[in-house]
């Protein structure tokens, strides 16, 4: 049986960090309560206006080539989980593409909000699967920074710019994805969108003036459904394969609030020595949050190691992917 692998991990982040004191003098708001409410003190947002999304999606596909030592042109296919598009079209996978050279490799966007990266790592690995391809990148990227209102203080605490990259390669060996539990439900639209920009309502002189390009959301029915669907979702892929809290070695869940976090580790039975964070120095990245987390923890990581992917985000989108590390991350270098 073909399994696909990650192989190979990598992720980038802008340089300029603004920390929960940097938000205290544009907004009221303190370090206090932004810490308290999500477990978030800095992000790194990209104040570059020349910059995009497919930059930082380049540069972390650039150091995974590097990383596993191939060249961009062995691609065979390219996803970008994506919330934040360079423009509507083309899409921004397209565009990473052409800027890192892989010239072989065909490409799209998925949009899943805060579940895009593990809906494209499924979408991937199927391809891996059947034996269509060798080697298949996917990327989860997002600049939130562009789509957010800085004085909205309920929203602009919470996100920040990052892109991260896995490379997925296939395997005959008891690694790589094994399983998976993917949901959507459209119904949770009217707590988290974007008022304007798409075919409903074109950018027009109104829609700017009254703000409606920037994130919405109702963030106490957006915790609730997050707190309880993605520990839900985590705990049914653990009893579906058979798994105890001892089998698993790590839980990377989508970094949105700790509080969501530590109710999903909870609910599965999982130690916090298990559970990967790093949502007090990115934020929410959206798509960007799992993949980073990879990289972030990548030299703990050791081959065979169980790993639950969990996420929730807008639209409403969830899901659990359980997989077995494939390497020794000990032997790479970040």
């Amino acid at each position: 049986m073909i399994r696909a692998a990650i192989t190979a991990v990598a992720g980038f982040l802008p340089n300029n960090i603004v920390t929960n004191a940097d938000l205290e003098k544009i907004i009221d708001t303190t370090d206090e309560w932004i810490t308290t409410r999500t477990g978030i003190k800095q992000r790194h947002l990209e104040n570059n206006p020349n910059k995009a999304t497919s930059d930082m999606g380049a540069e972390a596909v650039k150091l995974l080539c590097k990383k596993r030592g191939i060249d961009p042109s062995e691609i065979d296919l390219l996803l970008c989980g994506t919330v934040t598009p360079d423009m509507v079209f083309p899409a921004t996978a397209n565009i990473i593409a052409a800027k890192v050279g892989a010239k072989n490799a065909w490409s799209f966007d998925l949009g899943a909000a805060c579940s895009g990266f593990i809906y494209a790592l499924t979408t991937g690995s199927q391809f891996i699967e059947t034996g269509r391809y060798k080697k298949v990148v996917v990327v989860g990227a997002d600049m939130m920074s562009r789509i957010i209102d800085y004085t909205d203080r309920t929203t602009c605490v919470i996100f920040g710019d990052g892109a991260g990259a896995v490379l997925l390669e296939p395997t005959n060996e008891d690694v790589g994805i094994k399983d998976f539990i993917l949901h959507s439900d459209g119904n949770g639209c009217t707590h988290l969108h974007m008022k304007a920009g798409g075919s409903l309502r074109p950018a027009s002189h109104e829609t700017v003036d009254n703000k409606m390009h920037y994130v919405y959301q109702e963030g106490q029915a957006v915790f609730k459904h997050a707190v309880y669907n993605m520990a839900e979702v985590s705990a049914k892929i653990m009893e579906k394969n058979n798994l105890t809290d001892k089998d698993v070695a790590w839980l990377a869940a989508h970094q949105a609030n700790k509080r969501i976090i530590d109710a999903t580790a909870q609910r599965m039975g999982v130690g916090s020595d298990k559970v990967m964070m790093n949502i007090e120095r990115y934020g929410n990245t959206t798509a960007g949050t799992i993949p980073l987390l990879l990289w972030d923890y990548e030299k703990q990581l050791k081959k065979g190691d169980t790993i639950i992917l969990a996420a929730f985000g807008g639209g409403f989108t969830w899901g659990s992917v359980y997989l077995k590390w494939a390497y020794d991350g000990s032997k790479t270098g970040k």
